[in-house]
């Protein structure tokens, strides 16, 4: 016997069928050209060559039998093309079970029913939406179901039938030469694709995918108090999935548009609010428009220019039962120009109102000098 294949494995001439594999697959990582080195390209043949033949009964026993017709080499006459699933095991275990060459021996076709993306979106809302929260309606182009055919990707509406190339297994095997020898590979169907199925009257609306684009009403809730570029989730409102695969999920980026009146902090809004100087001196009130309508503001006599008065309860929520604020900083006007009699009336009260202004110095750092109302506005008038 010019080769013993046994000896070749390392196995008894009456090992078992796993016996004979467990010793091909430990050989083949153990000698193959791309871990041992291409000097070891004729044993790792040898080897492929020996479990070619040991490892299918027929060839076994007519070898047993005879102890000939199986020599020659990898490409010799004798020799059967290698299984290519027995290389996606071998290299199964050198990626971690991971074959480039598929998942083994029991390839499964490929499902046609296939789960729809996911889509993002943006809506944009005003910042009153955002205090009271709001339902909006927006519109987004996305693959939903095909109506003229229900999904099902057939224009009679019949399931589909199993692939007469490859009888539903979704692969087909063909031999190629390598410097291994010759080996069978296992491809996809080219007729089914790989899905062991085909659709044989294909929906011409959907060429049988089972969906089709169009454009979609999507309702979204707008909670209150949501943060600007914070992402809504809604499942299953994204598109549609191929032949009835369940949808995917939609995304929804929110942005607040920028308010004329109200800036954001926190849970707080705050503004300015330009007030005459009398008012700053008397004390005053005065309606100022919220998100809740027109409301009284009670400005204390006195009041300094920036100092801020506080309406409690009007902000963005805080919770179900507790808003934020709105922070009124107050900004006064002094007039520009004044008659003869105002200006004498003017200076006759600083006179005897503002005689220490400017005298209480604190570090820049820390604050400006601060002047009476009235002596700030006689300097304004004096182009100081």
């Amino acid at each position: 016997m010019e080769n013993d294949y046994y000896q070749i494995l390392g196995v008894s001439r009456d090992a078992s069928q796993e016996e004979i594999q467990k010793a091909y697959r430990k050989l083949s990582r153990q000698y193959h050209p791309d871990i041992a080195g291409k000097q070891y390209e004729d044993k790792f043949k040898e080897i492929n060559e020996a479990y070619s033949v040991l490892s299918d009964p027929q060839k076994r026993e007519e070898y047993d039998r005879s102890g000939s017709g199986f020599s020659g080499g990898a490409g010799g006459a004798g020799f059967s093309p290698m299984n290519f699933t027995d290389l996606g095991d071998l290299f199964g275990q050198f990626f971690g079970g991971a074959s480039p060459f598929g998942t083994g021996s029991a390839a499964s076709p490929i499902p046609r029913e296939n789960r729809g993306g996911d889509e993002i979106t943006s809506i944009t809302v005003s910042l009153k939406d955002v205090v009271f929260g709001a339902e909006k309606q927006i519109e987004i182009p996305t693959f939903g179901r095909c109506a003229a055919c229900k999904g099902t990707g057939s224009k009679s509406g019949s399931a589909p039938i199993v692939c007469p190339s490859c009888q539903g297994s979704g692969v087909k095997q063909q031999v190629q030469r390598s410097i291994l020898g010759q080996i069978m590979t296992t491809v996809p169907c080219p007729q089914c694709q790989g899905h062991g199925t085909i659709i044989p009257d294909p929906c011409p609306q959907c060429q049988g995918t089972g969906r089709v684009r169009v454009k979609r009403t999507v309702q979204v809730k707008i909670p209150a108090g949501i943060e600007d570029g914070t992402r809504i989730k809604l499942v299953g409102q994204g598109e549609a999935g191929q032949l009835g695969g369940p949808a995917g999920d939609l995304y929804i980026e929110i942005h607040v548009a920028p308010s004329k009146e109200f800036a954001r902090k926190g849970q707080d809004l705050h503004c300015w609010l330009s007030i005459p100087m009398t008012w700053a001196a008397l004390g005053a009130k005065t309606n100022i428009s919220t998100f809740d309508g027109e409301k009284e503001l009670e400005i204390p006599a006195g009041i300094q220019y920036g100092q801020t008065v506080v309406m409690p309860g009007l902000g963005l929520p805080k919770s179900e039962k507790e808003r934020g604020d709105i922070v009124v900083h107050v900004q006064i006007e002094i007039p520009t120009s004044l008659s003869s009699e105002q200006k004498e009336l003017l200076e006759k009260f600083a006179s005897s109102h503002d005689s220490q202004a400017g005298g209480n110095m604190q570090a820049a750092q820390e604050m400006k000098p601060k002047k009476g109302i009235f002596a700030r506005m006689k300097d304004a008038l004096k182009g100081e």
